[in-house]
């Protein structure tokens, strides 16, 4: 039997350590699975205050943190064209053979993944979130993506919603994109040793305290919930605008013993809050998947969530509570929780959520995702330029011209640099140890 094949990925996003998020989790986990697959992965994001320049992460994982400052929500300032020397010095020095993009909202994966194809690579994108249709700002963003994946190899899904979504968005041939779910670290998110007393019920809660994660519903859910079960306490974890709005909230029902304010948690933090639990709640609006959900189930917390985007396909039946995002229906479903709270076994509830999440099955899917990018066939610029035209009457006609500008720029880059002058740097190889492990010494920051 043949060898598989080695691949050269670049995961480019905005989103990436030291930032703590979903995408941000998403991309190192899967960078690291794919790297004890035997693959080559190096990730491209924008400097970190003063982290820029090249550093490399635990498993030989090389991080480009490009010196362009964050301009707004931890996204570059949209140049078009100014990214693409950088971006081509980075594809040819690593000898890379797919580019990966993460996240519609990155500035960085949109400009990576263009000038990719304009330089003949296969390009992936996988998209995390979910996105309106009718308000300026969700129009404006539907057809910056429209651009972009016009002309993408393959994208990938997080949940059958956000496919169902992203398709809608972009006029994506459905054939062309892949679901495949988040996964959760189950040896890092594991339950307490010992069982806790329900004399108390500890309700936790960790988001960003924002509209879209529903901290309004939170103001609501939490002083009807207290009032209804004398002993139940909540711990809400997470910091943001509407952070004053709770404080406020308890302030007014006087809960300052019952609802404790930890403000922002470290991700390395999250499972010692989370132990300290019963319930888990997620007050969110929109969802494509929600790996915090995931969380707290290898915690063992039984969960209480919104039944929004694809948080219905993340869990069991039996280990989920869903209810409408509505307060009533919250304290329902919260009361419905404490109900159920007996049946549950966290050891038993870590087991299952290992078997059915697996950064490892993450990784060996999309390698399949990349298999079929590298077999599709190569398309000239005026193929291409056909797929922008069918954009729309304006907007296809300018996106054809930001091409052809883009195309040309590639040829004078080539003539002011030429491929040749471009250096090849070696690979890093890691023996067993230092793949299961840290770095040595020489290579950590």
């Amino acid at each position: 039997m043949a060898d598989k094949r080695k691949f050269r990925i670049l995961m480019v996003s905005d989103f990436f350590y030291p930032n703590f998020g979903g995408v941000e989790n998403h991309i190192y986990y899967l960078s690291q699975c794919l790297l004890k697959l035997g693959h080559k992965v190096v990730v491209m994001t924008h400097a970190y205050e003063k982290r820029s320049g090249v550093r490399y992460m635990t498993g030989g994982l090389k991080v480009y943190y490009v010196p362009w400052k964050p301009f707004l929500m931890q996204n570059t300032l949209p140049t078009f064209y100014g990214t693409f020397p950088i971006v081509r010095t980075i594809l040819i020095r690593e000898k890379i053979s797919i580019v990966h993009g993460h996240q519609a909202f990155s500035t960085l994966c949109h400009e990576a993944l263009m000038h990719a194809r304009t330089m003949g690579y296969k390009v992936v994108f996988t998209d995390h979130s979910l996105y309106g249709f009718a308000d300026a700002g969700s129009i404006h963003m539907n057809k910056v993506l429209q651009f972009t994946l016009a002309d993408v190899t393959q994208a990938i899904c997080v949940s059958h919603t956000s496919k169902e979504n992203t398709v809608l968005r972009s006029g994506l041939p459905p054939e062309k994109v892949f679901v495949i779910p988040n996964a959760v670290d189950t040896a890092m998110f594991r339950p307490a040793a010992e069982r806790l007393s329900c004399d108390e019920i500890i309700i936790v809660v960790i988001s960003r305290l924002v509209y879209r994660k529903g901290a309004d519903l939170l103001v609501e859910v939490i002083p009807e919930v207290c009032r209804l079960n004398p002993k139940v306490r909540f711990i809400v974890g997470g910091d943001g605008p509407k952070r004053v709005r709770l404080e406020e909230m308890r302030e007014k029902h006087s809960l300052q013993d019952r609802v404790e304010m930890l403000g922002a948690v470290p991700h390395a933090k999250v499972r010692s809050v989370l132990i300290s639990g019963h319930i888990f709640l997620n007050s969110s609006l929109t969802e494509a998947f929600c790996i915090a959900i995931l969380e707290a189930a290898s915690c063992g917390l039984l969960t209480v969530s919104t039944r929004v985007g694809g948080v219905p396909e993340v869990l069991p039946d039996d280990m989920v509570v869903l209810a409408r995002p509505d307060p009533d229906d919250m304290v329902i479903a919260i009361q419905k929780a404490i109900f159920m709270l007996p049946q549950i076994n966290p050891q038993a509830m870590h087991l299952r959520m290992k078997k059915l999440y697996s950064w490892h099955d993450v990784a060996t899917r999309t390698e399949i995702v990349y298999e079929r990018a590298l077999r599709c066939p190569n398309q000239n610029l005026s193929d291409r330029l056909s797929r922008y035209l069918s954009c729309g009457a304006w907007a296809g006609k300018l996106f054809c011209l930001v091409m052809i500008i883009d195309f040309v720029l590639w040829h004078l880059l080539q003539l002011w640099k030429p491929a040749t002058d471009i250096e090849e740097v070696p690979d890093i190889v890691l023996s067993c140890h230092q793949h299961t492990g840290t770095l040595h010494k020489d290579l950590i920051e």
